[in-house]
């Protein structure tokens, strides 16, 4: 059967774990999520999935400056306690996330994060580069879903290639700290600024409202 995001992101609230391992272990058990759950315990999971349903209000705002000042990140890291939120490993790696996002500019958290509208137009741009290729158009939607992958892979923070180790995905990173300090642990929310972004754009709206005013 088709595994939805819907179903991936149910599965990933419920386990805490990457959305590659939700979606092989919906597609393992035919998108039944318990079965699933079941899965992923037995593939030594069970530590990371049984901490899902508790809440992680603990943790840290940490911010990163790179490039003399060019670069700024803010992001929130949480994890269950204080004590965790204090520890170096935890600490270490949230100032490892703020590097990442300076470097990697992830547009979206993950992909349950994309706005439909953006799907509409990658998902276009897609099927007419497809067609451009010459490609069947029975193939067509198929070649679309591998482009999409790839998209969020390039543009979602938690399954970009960590810049550290880029084997791993920022997710998988994750993933290995909870099971070595046995809480839960999530990206909350990040803020990424560039120095000038977006003035250019403004520069040029203002010339053309000077235009417009003077009657040009």
């Amino acid at each position: 059967m088709s595994i939805s995001a819907k179903m991936v992101k149910e599965l990933r609230t419920r386990t805490g774990l990457g959305m590659m391992d939700c979606k092989k272990a919906l597609g393992e058990t035919n998108g039944d999520i318990e079965e699933a759950i079941t899965y992923l315990r037995k593939k030594g999971m069970a530590k990371s999935a049984k901490l899902a349903g508790r809440v992680a209000a603990e943790g840290a705002v940490v911010s990163y400056i790179h490039g003399a000042g060019k670069i700024g990140v803010m992001v929130e890291v949480n994890c269950e306690t204080d004590f965790t939120a204090r520890n170096d490993k935890f600490q270490e790696l949230a100032k490892d996330i703020a590097m990442h996002i300076a470097a990697a500019n992830p547009r979206f958290l993950c992909r349950e994060e994309v706005d439909q509208a953006t799907l509409d137009k990658e998902r276009e741009i897609g099927r007419d580069q497809a067609r451009a290729a010459g490609k069947p158009e029975k193939i067509i939607d198929k070649i679309v879903d591998g482009k999409m992958s790839k998209y969020y892979e390039e543009n979602c923070l938690l399954e970009q290639k960590f810049v550290k180790e880029n084997k791993k995905t920022v997710q998988q990173v994750i993933d290995e700290l909870v099971l070595t300090i046995g809480e839960k642990v999530t990206i909350r929310r990040y803020a990424r600024y560039q120095m000038g972004e977006g003035l250019e754009k403004r520069e040029e709206n203002f010339a053309e409202e000077v235009a417009k005013a003077s009657g040009a």
